[in-house]
């Protein structure tokens, strides 16, 4: 008896651990389809998921949050920086959005939704960063920019390098 039930834990707790949200899952190698120049990045909003293409036919996956509806777009830019524990100040529209919040939020507090990294793109105010908050992941939940785990935004920090081409598709 005491086998049985010891056996009947050990799958409860063994289930339990293998199960996760597409949040949490993290990077993955997958098959990859597309015209894209291995290095390239390309966010799929839809999907809510960033590829980083490693060749033709391949690509490291990672879910992101994206957009929230009416902040979402699309097009061609490149990284033009890349930053450790960023300082942050809220772009205009955010501001309008939420007038108490403050000018400048310091790299590394808990408050900061920059998280412990962020790649710049070029042409505009958004980027492809960390977040405080991991529960917004696999949402529509910005106000344009590409939203990654912490531990992803700090792989794929180390896989890229300034100028690598971004493509942001619906």
């Amino acid at each position: 008896m005491w086998l049985r039930t010891a056996v009947a834990l050990a799958a409860t707790i063994g289930a339990c651990m293998t199960l996760t949200t597409d949040a949490e899952a993290g990077p993955d190698f997958v098959g990859f389809a597309g015209q894209y120049s291995p290095g390239t990045i390309v966010v799929k909003t839809s999907e809510r998921r960033l590829y980083l293409v490693v060749d033709h036919g391949h690509a490291v996956r990672y879910p992101v949050g994206v957009g929230k509806s009416g902040k979402q777009w699309a097009g061609v830019t490149q990284i033009d920086g890349k930053y450790r524990h960023p300082a942050w100040s809220p772009p205009t529209e955010v501001r309008r959005d939420k007038p108490s919040m403050p000018s400048v939020i310091p790299g590394g507090s808990p408050r900061n939704p920059m998280g412990v990294a962020a790649l710049t793109l070029a042409g505009g105010e958004y980027a492809i960063h960390g977040t405080n908050a991991p529960g917004s992941v696999g949402g529509f939940v910005s106000y344009g920019c590409i939203r990654m785990l912490n531990d992803d935004i700090t792989d794929l920090y180390q896989r890229v390098s300034v100028g690598t081409p971004v493509v942001v598709a619906h």
